[in-house]
């Protein structure tokens, strides 16, 4: 089986990959074929999110495992048609986490074709990769407000109610 797979950049500006993948290759093959498609240089660490139609994050599947037991798996334990079993299947890629190069991925097809050439593939593109990854609107916190982080403002009087023993000498410790 052959995968589509369309690749999009998190960006104002449209642009996209579609790259052809077979169904027994891994999520680091996949990765690859999304260095090649976009002229990433590849020397960045990335992870590959399931996602959901809502394009939800969910459990990550990271390129090296950072972890020192070895236990956790990596894209090179990932079949393509395990992690995406059928059309509008959906990933998000992350790449570079100091940058946050952000694609979402997603199956447009799946035919049952023979593999003519080497997968993956890239079989379309569309507009220009930019220099410089987009800027992410993140959201910052305020902690100047008079609000605690969970809603609750009652957390600030408790504190406040709290009697300090004005008889401690700190010299005893």
């Amino acid at each position: 089986m052959i995968y589509k797979i369309r690749v999009i950049l998190d960006t104002k500006d449209e642009v996209f990959r579609d790259i052809e993948i077979r169904d027994k290759q891994t999520l680091f093959t996949l990765y690859k074929g999304i260095m090649s498609a976009f002229s990433l240089q590849g020397e960045e660490l990335a992870s590959f999110y399931i996602s959901d139609e809502a394009w939800s994050q969910g459990k990550e599947i990271p390129l090296e495992n950072m972890d020192e037991s070895n236990e956790d798996e990596t894209m090179a334990d990932f079949h393509i048609h395990e992690v995406l079993p059928e059309v509008g299947a959906r990933l998000i890629f992350v790449y570079d986490y100091l940058n946050m190069w952000t694609f979402s991925v997603e199956v447009v097809s799946i035919e049952d074709k023979k593999a003519v050439l080497n997968y993956p593939l890239t079989v379309y593109r569309y507009g220009a990769m930019p220099l410089k990854a987009p800027k992410r609107n993140m959201e910052i916190l305020n902690l100047d407000e008079e609000e605690s982080m969970d809603g609750n403002e009652d957390d600030d009087a408790a504190f406040d109610d709290l009697e300090i023993d004005s008889e401690m000498d700190m010299d005893d410790y």
